[in-house]
């Protein structure tokens, strides 16, 4: 049997896009030649690995065997491989970042060409999830999580945390006042998370005690999507420094109820799998990252 390693990112590559010609496209072919490749695989293995349908492809028990010993091998290729690399100090090889969208576009996106720059071998992909992803699911290497921590397989670096503001646009609060004092938030509108209830927690003393449980009359997935709503006008919102200092700074927006404010801040992690090969890439990576964010007071 003569099974070749292209012949096993051939196949991974079908089973994680989903489809063959997505896969086509990840790995740069034509559709009809990731078919013939999957075929010969299948001929040589002598079984079939996916069943195909025009709707959807699931795989066979013997092809989701093969899939688990596919990736264990590509692993200690790209393992050795690294291993090499890290003798001559020159980290290489895809690194998948994932991040909620608004971390990612204010965070990362702006440093990234030079972080190209000066680790020009690293292939940069990056995603962003507004929900905890799953990282082996999603074939990621490093994820941005905000807030607490639940999962102990993950091996997790603390980053700078952020504290959290109250704010509105000078617009809205042209039109609708500002409010003294947490109370008067319920004659407001406010900008809120959907599903996601710890971020209607907001850091706000009150008379029981030092966060105010809010009920949005506008709730989106993504904090982004909160932000641009706020910025349009729309309400009254509770978002991370690290997506709306630059909007504070230039008057965009502006903090309400700042003398309220408890000064909690919102824990900010990277976590990666505690036995990854991926150690250099991952590392210079944090490094790089943890010098752009802003240091705790």
């Amino acid at each position: 049997m003569d099974i070749h390693s292209d012949d096993l990112k051939t196949f991974v590559a079908v089973v994680d896009s989903g489809s063959l010609s997505a896969a086509a496209v990840h790995l740069g072919q034509t559709t009809s030649g990731v078919s013939r490749a999957l075929s010969r695989l299948e001929d040589k293995l002598q079984t079939s690995l996916l069943t195909r349908t025009t709707r959807r492809m699931e795989l066979t028990e013997e092809g989701q065997l093969f899939l688990d010993k596919a990736r264990h091998i590509l692993a200690a290729i790209e393992e050795v491989e690294e291993s090499i690399r890290i003798r001559r100090q020159r980290p290489a090889g895809r690194l998948c970042v994932d991040a909620a969208s608004p971390f990612m576009l204010h965070c990362i996106v702006p440093h990234v060409a030079e972080f190209r720059a000066l680790y020009p071998e690293i292939r940069l992909e990056l995603t962003s999830n507004d929900r905890i992803a799953d990282l082996i699911e999603h074939r990621t290497d490093i994820a941005i999580r905000i807030g607490a921590l639940h999962d102990s397989t993950l091996h997790a670096r603390p980053l700078p945390s952020s504290p959290l503001h109250v704010l509105a646009s000078p617009t809205y609060l042209a039109r609708h006042g500002t409010p003294a004092d947490p109370g008067e938030l319920a004659a407001h509108t406010l900008l809120g998370f959907v599903q996601y209830d710890p971020g209607n927690l907001w850091p706000l003393r009150h008379a029981a005690g030092n966060t105010l449980q809010v009920v949005p009359a506008l709730a989106a997935s993504s904090g982004e999507t909160l932000r641009q709503l706020a910025l349009a006008g729309q309400g009254i919102a509770c978002l991370a420094d690290f997506m709306t200092g630059a909007d504070i700074a230039t008057g965009r927006l502006v903090p309400v109820l700042a003398a309220f404010n408890s000064g909690y801040r919102q824990q900010i992690h990277a976590v990666y799998y505690r036995n990854t090969q991926l150690a250099q890439r991952i590392g210079c990576f944090l490094d790089f990252l943890q010098q752009k964010l802003p240091p705790p007071p």
